[in-house]
């Protein structure tokens, strides 16, 4: 049986260890999170949203950082993500250019 494509704030809660509550404020306090919401107002979380979480929860509750230290970290690990694909796209470029090179 395949992994579910999402999960409902009981489950995520229960996955954590945490309070219903405690997502939706780290919710309202962290831009980079932002589950999926019905008509109704449910919250449904992909599997990224809880990777997100874990990483909060890892960051507030295991390294003691603050909300604010949790966003800049997110943000700089955001950069480098961004960083990294820029040199993988620059050594494709490279490599094209190379194989284009000897073809001539």
């Amino acid at each position: 049986m395949g992994e579910k494509l999402y999960y409902g704030i009981g489950e995520v809660a229960d996955m954590l260890g945490v309070n219903t509550s405690l997502l939706r404020f780290w919710e309202t306090e962290i831009p980079e999170l932002s589950p999926h919401k019905n008509a109704k107002g449910s919250r449904y979380y992909t599997t990224e949203d809880i990777a997100l979480l874990k990483q909060i929860y890892h960051l507030t509750r295991d390294c003691g950082y603050t909300l604010d230290g949790v966003r800049d970290q997110l943000r700089k690990h955001g950069q480098d993500a961004d960083r990294q694909q820029l040199v993988n796209t620059l050594l494709e470029v490279r490599q094209f250019l190379l194989d284009l090179k000897e073809q001539l």
